[in-house]
């Protein structure tokens, strides 16, 4: 089981992708465009009150443009609104598609770091909040620029009034400088708890069957909740952080406002203004102390670079390297492996491996729990590298081979495949370049031996997936002609007829005897059945190989027996395929 909390980085060491820049510039140019018809509007109106009071008539062109300038403000309003909401996420979306790229195309023990909760919980609550960064920004240019055009046209209409103002912007500055540095980490510690919880639920999810036998659903509940108090807390403290600012902002700016109208009255008594520019006055002091308004975007700034930062780490996961080479075309699928070691917290799993498989052959991976039978197998495909020794297809090493050009060749079906797709059909197709026709999907279904209950859905191959009851046994034999369905030199089977029963065994054997010659099998086996129907088998215990051969020389050791029933009967079975020409073998370990 990965570790709850996977340790990220102390910041981000690469950009996420920039967003648009088109809608981004309409929603900067539309928030300058409404701050300043709402910087001119109490102008407008205050030079049209005073030539109401001068001349006693109504003066409407002022007052058009006053209605003119209100409905700009309106409008550019509304299209920050509807351009900022979809561009913020059509950027969620595009975030979530490239991180999820990269956690795909990341080398599978560096991702596996990360559990699936955790994942989700980036992919989706902290991908939003990062997306909502860039239109916060944008907006926040005709936020700022309210209260700052405010001030200046105090001083312009009077100095006075706009000194009375200025003179509580120091702690106001204080009062923002502290909500960014508290909200920032009050937020990256949530966003840790949520992940947290979001891990445990799903680790619990996914082995719910567990849980019921074992009688522990009390205790599952009580461990996935836990964290529940932390993030409480920390939730609790964003609200205080906010609430404070919130606070000093209500206390403060008021103040300031009210200042600011008793100078202006003080200045109007004396001629020094006119009603208009009182007026003005009462109306810029309202939009100068609108820096409240900043309070709530530098808020969602914080949280959204708490949540980028958790971003990054998957978009820093590496990928495989590879060195731009490609198979022999036409190659018959020879794999070796030579000096192959693969090491996790100092424990050696796998230890000096040498094997060498012709190619067409099956060679069946045989040995205890635990004697690396799986991690075997996914080298041999490179879902993961090992730490010494090599491994080539055809005579090139994986890791010199472009990944996604090593998946056309290499196929692979699990004990628990994970079938994806909307229908039965695409389930089977998943992953095949260029998708198969009907026919090849259909002849895979047949040589996994699942067309017979395909058939017997209610749309047989169109059956929609989530509609398909289907039991351990008939999604491994999904999962099986997915494998048969996909073309190249390398098929690894690991422990993927598990859940089948010995007849449908049987005729997943004699598909695989019938591709003899054309690609390479990799078997990776529990059942005696399994053992005896490959070519060779490598014997795995302790990560080392003990022997290599024949079943049925094999099969003379109690030992070996013992890997698959102990007390069985020293008699060996009788092979149920006709063995392939002997494959070649580095001797490594105890060779019986």
């Amino acid at each position: 089981m990965p570790p709850s909390h996977p340790p990220d980085p102390d910041g981000p060491r690469a950009a996420l992708p920039p967003p648009a820049r088109s809608p981004l510039a309409v929603v900067l140019l539309c928030s300058l465009g409404g701050a300043l018809a709402a910087l001119a509007l109490p102008a407008v109106l205050g030079h049209a009150l005073d030539r109401l009071l001068d001349s006693g008539r109504v003066p409407w062109p002022a007052l058009l443009l006053a209605a003119a300038l209100t409905a700009t403000e309106v409008l550019l309003d509304s299209t920050v609104a509807v351009v900022g909401g979809s561009t913020t996420a059509r950027y969620a979306a595009r975030l979530r598609i490239d991180v999820l790229d990269r956690v795909l195309r990341a080398e599978p023990r560096r991702a596996q770091e990360f559990p699936a909760g955790d994942l989700t919980t980036r992919l989706t609550a902290n991908a939003a909040e990062a997306a909502a960064v860039p239109v916060t920004l944008a907006t926040a240019a005709g936020t700022v620029l309210l209260p700052l055009g405010g001030v200046l046209c105090l001083f312009l209409i009077d100095p006075w009034t706009a000194l009375a103002l200025v003179t509580g912007l120091p702690l106001f500055v204080l009062l923002l400088r502290s909500l960014v540095r508290d909200t920032a980490s009050a937020a990256t510690d949530y966003q840790r708890e949520q992940a947290a919880i979001a891990a445990r639920l799903t680790e619990t999810i996914d082995g719910i069957d567990t849980v019921r036998a074992a009688g522990t659903a009390d205790h599952e509940r009580t461990r996935a909740l836990e964290p529940l108090r932390r993030l409480a807390r920390h939730g609790r403290r964003t609200w205080r952080v906010q609430g404070r600012a919130a606070a000093g902002a209500g206390a403060l700016l008021p103040l300031l406002t009210l200042l600011v109208l008793a100078v202006g009255g003080l200045r109007l008594a004396h001629g020094a203004l006119s009603t208009g520019d009182l007026l003005a006055v009462a109306r810029y002091a309202v939009l100068a102390v609108g820096l409240g308004a900043l309070t709530g975007a530098l808020a969602a700034v914080s949280r959204g670079r708490a949540a980028a930062t958790r971003i990054t780490a998957l978009r820093d996961l590496p990928a495989p390297p590879h060195r731009g080479l490609s198979l022999p075309p036409g190659g018959t699928g020879e794999l070796r492996l030579h000096g192959v070691g693969v090491v996790r917290d100092g424990r050696p799993l796998l230890d000096g491996v040498d094997l060498i498989v012709p190619g067409g052959t099956t060679v069946a991976v045989v040995g205890p729990s635990g004697a690396g039978k799986s991690l075997l197998a996914a080298l041999a495909g490179r879902l993961l590298d090992p730490d010494t020794g090599t491994v080539t297809l055809d005579g090139v090493p994986l890791d010199g081979v472009d990944p996604r050009a090593l998946r056309s060749e290499v196929a692979f079906a699990f004990a628990r495949p994970a079938l994806l797709g909307p229908t039965v059909a695409a389930a089977i197709a998943f992953g095949t370049e260029p998708e198969p026709d009907a026919h090849r999907v259909h002849t895979a279904a047949r040589a996994a031996a699942a067309d017979g209950f395909i058939g017997l859905l209610p749309q047989r191959y169109d059956t929609p997936l989530d509609q398909a009851p289907l039991s351990g046994g008939e999604r491994q034999r999904l999962g099986l002609a997915r494998a048969f369905a996909r073309r190249g030199r390398l098929l690894i089977l690991d422990d993927a007829t598990s859940s089948l029963d010995t007849a449908t065994e049987r005729l997943v054997q004699r598909a695989l005897a019938g591709e003899s010659g054309h690609r390479t099998r990799i078997v990776v086996a529990h059942r005696i059945s399994s053992a005896a129907a490959a070519d060779r088998v490598l014997w795995l215990d302790g990560g080392r190989v003990r022997a290599h051969g024949h079943h049925a020389e094999l099969w003379r050791d109690p030992a070996y027996r013992a890997v698959f029933r102990p007390g069985t009967p020293a008699a060996p079975p009788a092979p149920t395929t006709p063995a392939a020409p002997p494959a070649r073998h580095a001797p490594s370990g105890d060779a019986r």
